[in-house]
């Protein structure tokens, strides 16, 4: 009888990256994010497990909705009760909490299951230019 022994390595290599929201369009930038979240940009890249980079959004505020998306993109929550669906605008949601709207368009490009909410605790979005996370020297990613 012959098993197959797959191997992980023990300690996966996460980086922390850098990545400044300034001028960038949400959902090209939700991609890239996601992508970085889940590790598929690292050669060891395994479907099932947390593999991939912490990601750090700073200057959330100033990212760009194309098209009309500011008026006519609404947000919704729901509480459970009757006549307790809650709607948002874009714009509205951008003024009051600009690093929600990064971290929905994120957590919809991720698994929802265990691992995707792993995942997205991994991502950290500022509104403004400074973050806490200088001890984790994260690299800067340039996006274009």
């Amino acid at each position: 009888m012959s098993s197959v022994s797959t191997t992980f390595p023990k300690e996966t290599s996460n980086d922390w990256i850098l990545i400044d929201a300034e001028g960038q369009r949400v959902g090209r930038l939700a991609t890239t994010i996601a992508q970085l979240l889940r590790g598929k940009h690292k050669v060891d890249f395994t479907p099932n497990r947390a593999g991939g980079d912490f990601v750090i959004v700073i200057n959330a505020s100033k990212i760009v909705f194309t098209g009309n998306k500011l008026d006519q993109k609404v947000y919704t929550r729901y509480s459970g009760y009757q006549g307790g669906l809650k709607e948002i605008s874009a714009r509205s949601m951008l003024a009051k909490h600009p690093d929600r709207v990064i971290q929905r368009a994120v957590w919809g490009m991720l698994p929802k299951t265990r691992l995707g909410r792993k995942l997205v605790r991994r991502l950290k979005v500022y509104a403004g230019d400074t973050h806490p996370h200088q001890a984790q020297q994260p690299k800067t990613m340039e996006l274009s």
